[in-house]
């Protein structure tokens, strides 16, 4: 972290950190000697999104305007995973009050893409995603209302699962959405995901929806993953979410290969359509309505925070600029319930039913599509091509799996959605793609460290000699450039000089490789 996150690539995706990390390892580490473990996540390094509440470090949601918030108590999931013997050594930089998908906020500014550092990093859990990716840590925490674990997951190279609701609980992170909101964790492979899945799954009497999942959980994740589980599955291609605007076609290239290759490894495919589909899901969509009034009842348990309402973060102008229109479109609601709200929670209700009917009619194990249709946008562009909503609006299962790079080099995600309750499948389908492909690779910018420090630049030169022509006599002349390759940002710096030829006569020194 302080190699890569403030220094080099700059990546800017932890907010907080733990002071007392180093503290909190070593007696783990006492307590291993003594006592024996406690499980597979006794003293490993961990990161938080920073709408999670934490009760040793603020908990702001990368808002000003509640920066001085001092929870009393952990959320449900942070407790779990300090049970289970996690660290958390930082609290992650994210999308403002996980209002949109770059990860750009007032408190913590704009995070910033391991694998190319002039795009974003995905959102709002970028933070997160960018601090895994870079590997702060073995995996972190994050939320999904929109594709907020998803997309980091797609554009990070990394996995991410949007359980299905009830599956863990939401209790002790600020809402964006209570009907869509969901938590959980964002790692670098399968099996991580599952080891921490297993940690932070389970009822909390905070959160009703969690009953809903009584006898429905697995007993474990990580038994459940299964190198052959493509072998026999079928799996159904929605056409209508591969696109075909700017850089549509490529993502979908890489998605379609790495559909191809499921078929290799005993997979069916069927292409399929959702009936009325962008209808469905137009109208389906509920954060607008619910934002306001979740925030306010939140802010309400908040003592330490210094707003009790979005309407007041507005006026205070404790906000980014780039959340403005988001922040006034939604705090322009007037009602908790409204005819315009019920007609989407209806339509929610019918989009669940047309999709779980699909998957029930073709006997399908999931749905497949590109997670983003397009490539991580640069900073300070809009980002484009999302498909989050079919599973943030129908309440279905979704995991994001590493499918390929662009040829820029750039991560590309593949979206497996499946019927409720189907999340161990999902992560036992994606277990035996991953196994199969090995798509996961460390970016550039963050390597290895060298005795606590970045690789050195790479210095190196070469020499060139030949005829010059200098009128009215022939010459010898030569060239001597000397290089220096940050291979941390990617950038090459040279110095040539050049002999033999009169000052003013050399017009162009040319490098070709």
């Amino acid at each position: 972290m302080e190699a890569y996150d403030r220094r080099g690539p700059q990546l800017n995706a932890i907010l907080t950190v733990n002071p007392r990390a180093r503290e909190l390892a070593d007696a783990l580490d006492r307590e291993r000697a003594a006592q024996g473990r406690r499980g597979p996540l006794h003293g490993i390094p961990i990161v938080v999104k920073d709408n999670f509440d934490t009760a040793d470090m603020p908990t702001t949601g990368s808002s000003l305007g509640l920066a001085s918030n001092a929870p009393a108590a952990d959320a449900f999931q942070v407790k779990k995973l300090k049970a289970a013997g996690a660290v958390i050594i930082g609290k992650t930089n994210m999308h403002e009050l996980a209002a949109g998908i770059t990860t750009i906020s007032s408190l913590g500014g704009q995070t910033r893409n391991p694998y190319d550092p002039a795009r974003n990093p995905g959102g709002s859990s970028g933070g997160t995603g960018a601090a895994v990716a870079a590997s702060f840590a073995a995996f972190g925490l994050g939320s999904d209302t929109c594709g907020s674990i998803r997309i980091p997951a797609s554009h990070n190279n990394l996995v991410g699962l949007r359980g299905t609701a009830g599956l863990s609980s939401r209790a002790g992170i600020i809402p964006l959405s209570h009907t869509q909101d969901i938590g959980g964790p964002i790692a670098r492979t399968i099996a991580d995901l599952a080891i921490a899945l297993d940690a932070t799954v389970g009822p909390d009497p905070d959160d009703r929806t969690t009953a809903l999942g009584d006898g429905r959980r697995p007993e474990s994740f990580r038994a459940a993953l299964r190198a052959d589980a493509l072998k026999g599955a079928r799996i159904g291609v929605l056409t209508a979410y591969f696109g075909g605007a700017g850089d549509d076609p490529e993502m979908a290239d890489v998605t379609r290969k790495a559909i191809d290759k499921m078929k290799t490894l005993g997979a069916e495919t069927v292409e399929v359509t959702i009936p009325e589909l962008d209808t469905l899901i137009g109208a389906s969509s509920v954060i607008n309505y619910e934002f306001k009034f979740d925030l306010m009842d939140d802010l309400a348990r908040r003592p330490d925070a210094a707003v009790t309402s979005l309407g007041q973060i507005l006026e205070r102008g404790l906000y980014h600029a780039a959340l403005e229109q988001t922040f006034r479109r939604r705090n322009a609601v007037e009602d908790r319930d409204s005819e315009a709200y019920r007609r989407a929670i209806d339509a929610r209700r019918t989009l669940a039913e047309v999709v779980t009917s699909l998957l029930a009619a073709e006997s399908l194990d999931a749905l497949a599509y590109p997670t983003m249709r397009r490539r991580p946008a640069v900073v300070g562009e809009p980002q484009g091509g999302t498909t989050c909503q079919l599973s943030a609006h129908s309440g279905l299962p979704a995991i994001s799996l590493p499918a390929g790079f662009t040829d820029e080099g750039l991560p590309v995600g593949i979206e497996l959605l499946g019927a409720p309750w189907s999340d161990a499948g999902l992560l036992a389908l994606g277990y035996a793609f991953e196994q199969a492909t090995h798509h996961r690779r460390p970016p550039r910018s963050t390597l290895v460290l060298v005795n606590g420090r970045p690789p050195a630049p790479v210095k190196f030169e070469a020499q060139a000699s030949g005829a010059a022509v200098t009128p009215p006599v022939a010459t010898s002349a030569s060239a001597r450039a000397v290089f220096e390759f940050d291979r941390v940002l990617g950038r090459l710096r040279f110095q040539m000089t050049v002999t033999g030829v009169e000052a003013g006569a050399l017009l162009l020194g040319a490098i070709h490789r």
